[in-house]
């Protein structure tokens, strides 16, 4: 069955249209066309992550209601269980929220302080008897999306997605002062510091520097700050955070990345304002697409309104 989205229906929530009389009839059987990827938007397989995606005049919706081996359940939508916040699984890859204060994966130095890994481990222990593979990793107060592998094949394709710079990877960060223009890219070279663990600024002739590629955008200016949205290109360890501070518009919380004094007046936050926001990327096994959002959490939400006033 195919539609088009007409102008009365334009700006309604996906799932909700589709749980309509004259499609599917209820929420119940549009999650479960959802979940058996039998939906697609303008030619995109869309999940349960995508259910609250909101129309426009003219897409083009397809129901593939006999797709081959869709009777299966492919995956399992937005749920909190054991600590966790999963925005998808399936058997190949799973993805969480991550919230600040947590490390995705253990650092040798602690093997036994807790990680979004070692949580993902005790989820899976419930279904069968493997372990998480790591396909990339944000830092420990960075909040927001993280994606897991649970074969070694799915790692393997992910990885090779990451290395060629396919999935999309966008943030949000809160940093001093109102950065010019609003928008632009960032680029630097970057040399890793293991002794001090943190990114120093290098030049391209350093054998050691590696180019770091960031594409910013800022969203709103509030009171000595500003939402700003980025872009990876490249995705280096703590790349926005030192690009931000390299600029003289440091995250707010940061301590670590902040290169003289910071524009304006000292603002409290207990960490860097720096979230994983959306990524996309291609499933490792049929390469449909995949795209995830997790909203700003609650302890940036209240840092932005405080600094509207």
């Amino acid at each position: 069955m195919r539609f088009e989205v007409g102008e009365s229906e334009a700006g309604g929530r996906l799932d909700k249209w589709l749980a309509g009389a004259e499609r599917l009839g209820s929420r119940a059987r549009a999650l479960a066309a959802l979940e058996r990827g039998k939906v697609f938007l303008n030619d995109a397989e869309q999940s349960v992550a995508d259910g609250g995606r909101r129309l426009h005049a003219g897409d083009r919706i397809r129901l593939w209601l006999d797709r081959p081996g869709s009777a299966k359940r492919r995956f399992f939508s937005e749920r909190h269980v054991a600590g966790l916040h999963l925005l998808y699984e399936d058997d190949d890859l799973l993805v969480a929220v991550k919230p600040a204060g947590l490390l995705t994966v253990p650092l040798p130095a602690r093997p036994d302080e807790p990680s979004l890994s070692e949580l993902i481990a005790r989820h899976l222990r419930r279904q069968v008897k493997r372990r998480p593979l790591v396909v990339h990793r944000i830092d420990r107060d960075t909040t927001g999306l993280v994606v897991f592998a649970k074969t070694p094949q799915a790692q393997e394709r992910l990885r090779e997605q990451f290395a060629r710079r396919e999935p999309e990877r966008v943030y949000m960060a809160v940093v001093y002062g109102h950065p010019r223009p609003d928008s632009g890219v960032w680029r630097d070279f970057l040399a890793w510091d293991q002794g001090g663990l943190r990114q120093r600024p290098s030049d391209e002739r350093d054998e050691r520097a590696k180019e770091a590629v960031s594409r910013y955008r800022v969203l709103e200016q509030v009171r000595g700050a500003a939402l700003i949205e980025v872009r990876l290109v490249t995705g280096k360890r703590n790349q926005i955070r030192i690009q931000a501070g390299l600029r003289g518009h440091p995250l707010v919380g940061e301590q670590k990345y902040v290169f003289g004094t910071a524009p304006g007046r000292p603002i409290p936050f207990a960490r860097q304002a720096l979230h994983a926001y959306r990524l996309a990327f291609r499933h490792p096994s049929d390469g449909h697409p995949l795209s995830f959002e997790a909203p700003l959490p609650e302890d940036l939400r209240r840092l932005l309104d405080a600094l509207r006033g």
